[in-house]
C-alpha cells in the first residue's frame, strides 16, 4: 500500500489537464513504466491526446479490457500537491480516476501473462473532454473486446447504466434599434430566452434526484455591447442529459434531436456534441462475476446508474457491455478531492478475483441458478 500510494502521489503531482499535451504523455508514461516489461505496447495519439493499450505479445481480441483515464480537470497548483490525512489521499484527479488507474495496471501487470484469457489494459487522456480522442478513437482503430471495466470511482459497485448527452446551441437573429424604440426592433436575446423558458417547461429541472430527461442552461450570449440598442443575434448553449428510454433523444441522430429541441423552443437548435447512453446486460456472466467478486470483499456489490457520462458509452455504441467500477472516495472536480484507502485493496483483490473467476465462465447471459441467486 505504502509503493502505491507514493505513486500515487508522484501521478497526481503531474497536472494532466486537457491543453497539456506534454503532461499528458508524462501521466501514461509513468503507468507504463510501472507496468514493466513482457507486453506488447500500441501507442495512438490523435489531436494531439496520446492513449496507449497494453496487451500480452501477440493478442488481438481481448477478454477484458480494463480502462483507465489519466487526464484530469483543471485545478490550483495547491491540488497537484498530494497529501495524505488518516484514510484520505488528497489531490486533483486522487478519486477521478489516477488511484484506480495504478491498482489496474497493478492487477494487469500481476494476471495478464498467467491467465489464459487475453486482457488489455487501456490508457487515455481525453476522458473528461469526452473521450473522442482516447477511448474512442482506439475503437475506430479497430481496439475490441468482450466486455470492458472502467475504474471511475463507484465505492466497488457496478455502473450498467448512465444517462446521454447532448451540447446543444440555440439561436435567434433579430432586427436591431435605438432601445428607446423597441417596438422598432426585433429582440433576438429575448426570443432565446423565451426559448429556454419553452424547454424547461417541457423538462423542468428537477428537485431530487431523477432518471429522466434534463436540460441545463449553462449561458446566454450576444454580439450586442449597448446597452442602448435592441440585440439583433443571440444564443444559449444547454446540456442536455437523457436515459434510454427517451424515445425523442436515444438512437437518434443530431440532426433529429436539433429538429426536436427546435420545435419545442420555437428557435433553432443545433446539437454541437452527442453521446449516447451506457448500458450493459445486468444478467451478463461478467456482471454477475464481478458482483460476486465485490461481494467477496466485503462489499455490496450493487448495481448502479450514473447520471454523469463516461467512456462506456463509446463501446456501448459498438456493442460493447462495459460498466464503471472503482474504489472510494469523494469530492471529484472539487478543490477537496479524495480517494479513500481503505478501499484500495478491495477493490484489487476484486479485480483480481472477478479476471480469475471469468476463465472458466461461459459467455453470454447467466444461467437462472446465478440469475436467481444476484437477485
Amino acid at each position: 500500500m505504502d509503493e502505491l500510494v507514493a505513486r500515487a502521489c508522484d501521478l497526481i503531482a503531474i497536472p494532466s489537464t486537457a491543453d497539456r499535451p506534454d503532461q499528458l504523455k508524462r501521466a501514461v508514461d509513468l503507468v507504463l513504466d510501472g507496468v514493466g516489461p513482457g507486453f506488447e505496447i500500441r501507442r495512438f495519439e490523435s489531436r494531439g491526446k496520446p492513449s496507449a493499450l497494453v496487451h500480452p505479445p501477440g493478442s488481438e481480441q481481448f477478454r477484458v479490457i480494463l480502462n483507465a483515464h489519466l487526464d484530469v480537470v483543471p485545478g490550483s497548483a495547491e491540488q497537484f500537491a498530494p497529501r495524505v490525512d488518516g484514510d484520505r489521499l488528497l489531490g486533483r484527479g486522487a478519486h477521478d480516476m489516477k488511484v484506480a488507474a495504478l491498482v489496474m495496471a497493478e492487477v494487469f501487470r500481476e494476471l495478464a501473462l498467467r491467465l489464459d484469457i487475453p486482457i488489455a489494459l487501456q490508457l487515455v487522456t481525453d476522458e473528461e473532454v469526452g473521450g473522442a480522442d482516447g477511448t474512442a478513437h482506439q475503437i475506430a482503430e479497430g481496439v475490441r473486446g468482450d466486455f470492458v471495466v472502467i475504474g471511475e470511482q463507484s465505492r466497488l459497485r457496478i455502473v450498467n447504466e448512465s444517462r446521454g448527452l447532448a451540447h446543444v446551441r440555440l439561436t435567434a437573429d433579430g432586427r436591431a434599434a435605438h432601445a428607446a424604440y423597441p417596438w422598432l426592433g426585433d429582440n433576438a436575446l429575448v426570443a432565446v430566452a423565451e426559448g429556454v423558458a419553452r424547454l424547461l417547461r417541457r423538462y423542468p429541472v428537477p428537485e431530487a434526484e431523477v432518471w429522466r430527461t434534463t436540460v441545463n442552461v449553462a449561458r446566454f450570449d450576444t454580439p450586442n455591447q449597448a446597452v442602448n440598442q435592441v440585440p439583433d443575434r443571440a444564443g444559449a448553449w444547454l446540456d442536455v442529459r437523457f436515459p434510454a428510454e427517451d424515445g425523442d433523444f436515444a438512437g437518434r441522430t443530431a440532426e433529429e434531436i436539433a429538429a426536436h429541441l427546435g420545435a419545442i423552443a420555437g428557435v433553432p437548435a443545433v446539437v454541437e456534441a452527442l453521446g449516447h447512453p451506457h448500458h450493459a446486460d445486468p444478467e451478463s456472466v461478467e456482471v454477475g462475476l464481478l458482483r460476486a467478486a465485490a461481494r467477496e470483499v466485503g462489499f455490496s456489490g450493487d448495481l448502479l446508474a450514473k447520471h454523469g457520462a463516461a467512456d462506456g458509452r463509446h463501446y456501448s455504441a459498438v456493442g460493447v457491455d462495459a460498466v464503471i467500477f472503482g474504489p472510494g472516495g469523494d469530492g471529484q472536480h472539487s478543490a477537496d478531492e479524495w480517494a479513500d484507502l481503505t478501499t484500495i485493496k478491495p477493490y484489487g483483490d476484486a479485480l483480481r478475483s472477478f479476471l480469475r473467476a471469468l476463465e472458466a465462465a461461459p459467455r453470454g447471459r447467466e444461467p437462472g441458478s446465478l440469475a436467481a441467486d444476484r437477485r
